[in-house]
């Protein structure tokens, strides 16, 4: 077989688990799944001694451009999913201004990543009070679903929906088959639940209890359950829903759910007084919350792992003021997912087939990305290579994302993404981006405009 490029390892993730392999890339395209020894006709053969793995599947991106493109752009973005081996992300539809929530903001966003994507990328469209006229206008030009927010999103221009109009928003998704992406945490509980502005992380967390995301959660199952329309719950953080979405899915409602590397990595008895770097929102957890996220993910009634990457300036995470209310919640992990989630996961038996199945297949399968997600024969030669016994101390300074906040700062992570490939193009190779940004725009399967 002709083909442009071989890539052989003794360990090869794969849908049904590891193996040696050669892998033969054609066009872009994996052409071929054979033995370790398989002869090609091919000048580029490669034997590599780490796991090559599939690109990772990031579906919860923020990039924030244009507008907010001091907190994070494309061109930033799109350098850090390339060295954390992610070869694939859907971009969120808030804050960048305008939002995504119109056919219009739309064309804007992608005018502004337009040359500067080092990997692919997709858009979510909003589900925001007064668009409903737009969705299926966004549905059509090629979105992967709608994100709404049940309490307020933290940006002024991407109001919260009501009880009523997320009800009405699912009734014209289900016509059509669209997805609901949902912030689910509710506003009535969090209102109850209001603090003063302090240090005290504890407090932080009192003030955004694991209530608030039950509560919503279980409004999320009735409507979904009440239009037959496909749902999905957004980086779960409550150990509680876990048993009430187990029994959603047993009786078929359509409901998938997410979780991320920073609830599954990190705890609250981590978070020192002031250390605004480690708040989110929803928050992170005690440690026995944080099993019972472990104990739902091995189970498979969590299905995904994705970043929730969403950075900010210094300034607004006030590490002067340290308080943990007034500071922007959000967390930039998108290069450190992968062994973010082997140094956590691996000591509780975790694979990495399993997490190539979180992190991959399963964000694809989200998206409907059939062509991404699986080292299998048709579908994109998205690589990376994982040293798994590797291991590296974060400094933000290195990471490519643009502000240098980061939780993770001075832990020791074990497993290191060597390179990453994009439809067979080499695009990152040891802490160095290799040519030109290459990526393309990626719409929902079935409409591409």
């Amino acid at each position: 077989m002709i083909c442009d490029l071989v890539l052989r390892s003794f360990r090869v993730v794969t849908p049904n688990g590891e193996r040696s392999a050669a892998l033969a890339v054609s066009n872009g395209k994996i052409v071929a799944v054979s033995d370790f020894d398989a002869h090609f006709d091919c000048d580029q053969d490669f034997t590599l001694s780490g796991v090559i793995m599939p690109g990772i599947v990031d579906t919860h991106v923020h990039i924030n451009e244009p507008g907010r493109t001091e907190w994070e752009g494309f061109e930033t973005a799109t350098k850090a999913a390339a060295a954390g081996g992610v070869t694939t992300v859907i971009d969120m539809p808030l804050n960048s201004i305008p939002p995504t929530t119109s056919v219009a903001a739309l064309i804007t966003k992608k005018d502004a990543a337009l040359g500067k994507t080092s990997v692919d990328v997709g858009f979510w469209g909003g589900s925001i009070p007064g668009n409903t006229g737009d969705l299926i206008p966004l549905h059509n030009a090629g979105v992967f679903g709608f994100k709404c927010f049940l309490l307020h999103s933290g940006v002024d221009e991407f109001p919260a929906t009501t009880e009523v109009e997320f009800a009405e928003a699912l009734e014209i998704l289900a016509k059509v088959d669209g997805l609901m992406v949902v912030h689910a945490e509710d506003a009535h509980v969090i209102e109850d639940s209001t603090r003063a502005g302090s240090r005290d992380y504890q407090e932080f967390l009192a003030s955004r209890p694991k209530g608030a995301e039950n509560e919503a959660i279980a409004q999320v199952i009735r409507e979904a359950r009440r239009t037959g329309a496909r749902v999905h719950v957004l980086h779960l953080s409550s150990g509680d829903a876990i048993h009430m979405i187990k029994e959603a899915k047993a009786d078929g409602v359509r409901i998938t759910v997410e979780t991320c590397p920073h609830y599954l990595s990190l705890t609250a008895e981590e978070v020192a007084d002031g250390a605004t770097q480690f708040k989110c929102c929803p928050p992170i957890r005690e440690k026995k919350n944080q099993d019972e996220l472990w104990d739902g993910l091995l189970s498979g009634v969590i299905d995904l792992v994705v970043s929730d990457h969403s950075p900010c300036t210094p300034d607004l995470k006030g590490f002067e003021e340290g308080d943990f209310q007034s500071a922007w919640g959000g967390i930039s992990s998108l290069q450190l997912g992968l062994p973010l989630l082997w140094t956590a996961g691996a000591p509780r038996g975790a694979t990495l087939t399993q997490i190539s199945h979180w992190m991959s297949r399963k964000p694809a399968a989200l998206a409907g990305l059939s062509q991404k997600g699986a080292i299998e024969v048709g579908r994109d030669a998205d690589l990376l290579e994982f040293l798994p016994g590797e291991e590296f101390t974060v400094n933000p300074i290195e990471l490519f994302h643009r502000n240098p906040v980061s939780p993770y700062a001075g832990k020791v992570l074990t497993g290191v993404v060597q390179k990453t490939w994009l439809r067979g193009t080499l695009i990152y190779q040891n802490g160095v981006l290799t040519g030109v940004p290459s990526g393309q725009f990626l719409y929902r399967e079935g409409n591409t405009p």
